[in-house]
């Protein structure tokens, strides 16, 4: 039978040891943030709904984004045992200049409607990592403040084509003339998606101040302190907007766009380039962000094994060669299916 006996106050001294009280509120939530699941938890509680369901949602059902989660849970590492692992290097060469980790930050649209913060918090985050930071076409920080927040940062401007192609140019040569190093093409959205979760939630851009809003502001405090007392939440490439999110894509994309003309549509741009569509190929997936960097860096990158200069198009996950020529290279693209 266990013998019993009252601890010593020796023995207690040394498991009495509380943890010092984190005063900032901020560090003292992301303290408890482990995972990706941590943060949108995080984000759940401190957001109103409609914000939170701008970020977090999708078009109609939501299959593609369920897909992208299934694919991303799918993926397996397979460890070697028995390697040397005191030095590890994540470090890549992302367009022909080293990136810490081999990602960047994605171009997002109405960063500050989530953190009143916003582009310039990220494009600091993504220069002490040492990896580039995409700043959107629909992004809530204008190119000349993400370039004044961090001189030092890879910078890349993500750009959809505008019905209005002089619009289109200037915002690539004001991201020229700020030292961003690259443009990337976004081609995927010819039309709006139906979002339901924004329908549902009567998200507009500025978020309007109904019923609704003011119930959920009052459970929401910081939140709305943060929108009230800051810049107005507007659109930084666009000079003013009232409506909805698809309103707004629907009445300045152009729905027109296609690879059989996408060479006409960026000589507007002054960007020359030469692109083949490579029948009957195979590709994990349709490239959907076309990437060129712009033309003042020369340099060699690499990407699915095929070197290509920057100055060149390049389509993620879906180039299979390409060619040297005097102008830029040729890039053949496949696409699943065609």
């Amino acid at each position: 039978m266990t013998e019993r006996r009252l601890p010593r106050w020796s023995e207690l001294r040394p498991l009495l040891n509380p943890r010092k009280p984190v005063l900032d509120p901020t560090e003292r939530r992301l303290s408890r943030a482990h995972t990706i699941r941590d943060l949108r938890r995080i984000a759940l509680r401190r957001t109103p709904t409609a914000v939170f369901d701008y970020t977090d949602g999708a078009a109609e059902a939501e299959s593609s984004l369920r897909r992208a989660r299934e694919a991303f849970a799918a993926v397996e590492f397979h460890p070697d045992a028995l390697r040397d692992v005191s030095t590890v290097d994540l470090g890549v060469d992302l367009l022909g200049r080293r990136s810490e980790l081999p990602f960047a930050l994605a171009p997002t649209g109405f960063t500050r409607m989530m953190g009143h913060e916003g582009e310039r918090a990220a494009v600091r985050v993504a220069d002490r990592a040492g990896i580039p930071y995409g700043l959107s076409t629909m992004g809530t920080t204008s190119i000349e403040e993400v370039a004044a927040a961090a001189p030092g940062a890879r910078k890349w401007f993500q750009l959809y084509v505008w019905k209005d192609r002089g619009a289109g140019k200037d915002l690539v040569l004001r991201a020229k003339e700020q030292g961003y190093e690259a443009v990337m093409l976004t081609v995927d959205t010819p039309v709006a998606g139906a979002r339901l979760r924004d329908v549902r939630n009567g998200l507009t851009i500025p978020p309007a101040l109904t019923l609704r809003t003011f119930v959920e502001g009052a459970t929401h405090p910081a939140w709305w302190f943060n929108l009230l007392t800051t810049e107005p939440l507007t659109f930084a490439s666009l000079t003013h907007w009232d409506g909805t999110v698809a309103e707004l894509i629907d009445e300045i994309f152009d729905p027109t766009l296609s690879l059989e003309h996408l060479e006409d549509n960026l000589a507007a741009l002054d960007i020359e380039l030469t692109v083949q569509l490579k029948r009957g190929g195979v590709s994990r997936g349709n490239a959907q962000t076309l990437y060129w960097t712009l033309p003042q860096q020369l340099s060699h990158a690499t990407s699915n094994g095929a070197p290509v200069r920057t100055g060149d198009l390049m389509a993620t996950g879906a180039i299979s060669g390409a060619e040297q020529g005097s102008e830029g290279s040729l890039l053949e693209i496949t696409r699943d299916g065609t």
